[in-house]
């Protein structure tokens, strides 16, 4: 079967499919409910037709989750211990805060996972992009990654570093859900925070292409969406950044099909997006 993307042994092939779900993702949308707050690009009209924040100096290098802790897999056991909703929100409040101030400054994800127990987020057990918006707006704000670097582990909060902030936000909003045309309106104004099914073994092995690939809409990965754009023989797609490093996909990025038959998105990119504001 010819598939439109390319898919490629990484890092990950030595995980069976389950090993790698439980160890990378752990987003929490079966805790979510739905949300009634504004969506502030609604009145939008006009969008480019494509747009990249990494060459607008809004996106930082791509960085890597690990395993938040977890040792060495051991067959048969799930080790469900993740915190990509941490890197997620974070790579969104790093876009929003270099749209307001023009300096980009990567921001500290540990700092959330050891200081952030609001609502569901528990550190490597797993959280909401939404609740790390919340902390970081009754917190005041949030400090940089060298000021409280990332160790990938469950760690006790250090209300010395927590409290240096680099970067505060005014509140966030919910993208209107199952609508790819709203998600373009806020992709097109700000990196956005974006929850899909990440779940299946044709996106474990993504290596590059327009991903067309099978995927449900079980929400359990939180990365960021950085762009949008068309690719040569004019299939559409989405530019979303992950948190597994540079070795896995394009450089750590993945373009996903864009204005797909199902409301909900491709791998249900459309179903729970936010945003921070400022």
């Amino acid at each position: 079967m010819n598939k439109a993307y390319k898919l490629a042994v990484n890092e990950f092939a030595d995980l069976t499919n389950q090993e790698f779900t439980s160890t990378r993702n752990r987003f929490k949308a079966h805790e979510c409910s739905p949300s009634t707050s504004a969506f502030r690009y609604e009145n939008v009209t006009a969008v480019p037709s494509s747009m990249d924040w990494r060459k607008k100096g809004a996106v930082t290098p791509v960085k890597d989750q690990g395993q938040c802790g977890k040792q060495k897999l051991l067959p048969g056991f799930s080790n469900s211990r993740r915190c990509c909703w941490a890197f997620s929100a974070v790579a969104a409040m790093e876009g929003i805060t270099q749209l307001k101030t023009g300096k980009l400054v990567s921001l500290s994800e540990q700092e959330l996972v050891d200081c952030d127990t609001s609502g569901q987020d528990q550190g490597c057990e797993g959280g909401l992009m939404d609740d790390a918006f919340d902390f970081i707006l009754n917190n005041k704000g949030l400090t940089t990654e060298s000021n409280y670097p990332y160790k990938g582990v469950d760690g006790t909060c250090n209300s010395n570093e927590e409290s240096n902030h680099a970067a505060a936000i005014t509140g966030h909003e919910d993208v209107p859900a199952n609508s790819e045309s709203a998600l373009l309106k806020a992709v097109a104004s700000q990196p956005i925070s974006v929850a899909i099914d990440a779940s299946g073994s044709d996106f474990q092995f993504y290596s590059s292409g327009v991903f067309t690939g099978e995927c449900g809409t079980e929400l359990d990965h939180g990365v960021t969406a950085v762009g949008y754009g068309a690719s040569a023989d004019g299939t559409k797609y989405w530019l979303v950044k992950n948190s597994w490093g540079t070795g896995w996909g394009q450089e750590g990025y993945i373009m996903m099909q864009r204005d797909v038959d199902a409301q909900e998105g491709l791998c249900g990119i459309a179903m729970m997006a936010s945003y921070p504001t400022a």
